[in-house]
């Protein structure tokens, strides 16, 4: 996809969604995009914290919280895939662009994605919405 957008510039898929080329030297959003540098490291860091955490959690996982976990799987996935951009290019390459007009939400990609649907999974969970009640009929 990268290579395609470096020739094709920017691809309109509809109204409202096209693909652009986005290197993300921040975090979410662009977040210490400008900061001159220092936050790769950072970012590295958290995003191998994180991602070790996850893993100790999910290897102590009990079969009961089934979708708490599949969301631990969705937020793990997306970090690794985002790590391996920051360390192998040293930023993340964001490419989905929605758009309403002139306004436009910060290009994300598909590990952002799974960051953001495995915490709608964990929300919900943790409320309780979703999960077997355990009542036997």
């Amino acid at each position: 996809m990268q290579e395609t957008l470096q020739v094709e510039g920017v691809i309109p898929v509809f109204e409202g969604l096209r693909f652009v080329l986005v290197y993300n030297h921040g975090a979410a959003f662009g977040f210490l995009s400008s900061a001159g540098g220092w936050q790769r490291g950072l970012f590295i860091l958290l995003a191998v914290m994180v991602s070790i955490y996850l893993g100790y959690r999910l290897w102590l996982a009990r079969p009961d919280e089934r979708n708490f976990n599949l969301g631990l799987v969705f937020i793990l996935g997306g970090a690794v895939g985002n790590l391996i951009d920051r360390i192998v290019l040293g930023y993340v390459v964001d490419f989905i662009d929605i758009y309403f007009q002139n306004w436009h939400w910060p290009a994300f990609n598909v590990a952002d994605i799974a960051i953001s649907v495995g915490a709608g999974i964990v929300i919900l969970d943790s409320l309780g919405i979703g999960r077997a009640s355990g009542k036997k009929d």
